[in-house]
């Protein structure tokens, strides 16, 4: 996935685009693709290696368009202290076992599909890209959804698994709802969406819906406005130490 650039290589969206938006988005985007490019060469078969290594570079295709869009990417990427990223505290969370990553994406790309679907479809200066990304995202949900069925009606052991991820990560899928500077979409009609969609899939994997509320009081929030858990910061010190250590090395 590339930015359209003008005739002086500087991304033609560039001034349209509201800087918080592409941020936000843009970590999003960044930090998922750092969790889910940590099960490289630990996936539970072969086949998922790879297939989650491909929804990381797809997801890593989007984070560098939207950062482009703010600034340097490799500064953004790697430069910045932990209390700078916009990303929702969903997204940080650590893979867990297989059912814990599974139940991440099932959240995370439900959500990403509507969000870049209705902004696809508006007058956002995000639409282009959105139109693009949707694509890839659509099949990032469908990943998720299958693996969903498959462990949630499997055995007593990865039905037992796969309940206890989906109510452990509940308390974060309310903050993708929250506003956005930038980011004009309609948040109640997309958050509805969103629960009938994931609800449906959990019951026909003969999972119980959680009923706990999806915004934790301490957190509501929290990792847009730079407040992060406890995880994310192990994660950034590993994916920042090779630039911090070599600054300016090139290869």
């Amino acid at each position: 996935m590339t930015a359209e650039t003008t005739t002086t290589g500087t991304p033609a969206t560039e001034s349209a685009v509201p800087a918080a938006a592409a941020l936000a988005l843009g970590d999003d985007a960044l930090v998922l693709a750092q969790r889910l490019g940590e099960w490289a060469g630990n996936a539970p078969v072969l086949e998922e290696d790879v297939a989650l290594a491909n929804i990381a570079l797809d997801l890593l295709g989007q984070a560098r368009v939207l950062l482009t869009l703010v600034g340097d990417e490799d500064e953004l990427a790697y430069l910045r202290e932990e209390r700078a990223f916009r990303n929702v505290q969903l997204v940080e969370q650590p893979n867990g076992d297989f059912a814990h990553t599974i139940a991440r994406q099932l959240y995370f790309s439900t959500y990403q599909r509507l969000l870049y679907t209705e902004l696809a479809a508006g007058n956002s200066p995000l639409a282009g890209l959105a139109a693009k990304a949707v694509k890839e995202v659509a099949y990032h949900q469908d990943h998720a959804e299958q693996w969903t069925l498959r462990l949630g009606d499997g055995t007593d052991e990865s039905h037992a698994r796969m309940q206890r991820a989906v109510n452990a990560l509940w308390r974060y899928t309310g903050e993708p709802f929250q506003p956005v500077e930038g980011l004009d979409v309609d948040r109640t009609a997309m958050e509805a969406a969103w629960l009938e969609s994931v609800s449906s899939v959990l019951r026909r994997a003969t999972l119980t819906v959680p009923e706990g509320p999806r915004l934790g009081a301490w957190s509501a929030g929290a990792g847009r406005q730079g407040l992060h858990t406890e995880s994310f910061g192990r994660m950034l010190a590993e994916m920042q130490h090779l630039h911090r250590s070599h600054p300016g090395a090139t290869w």
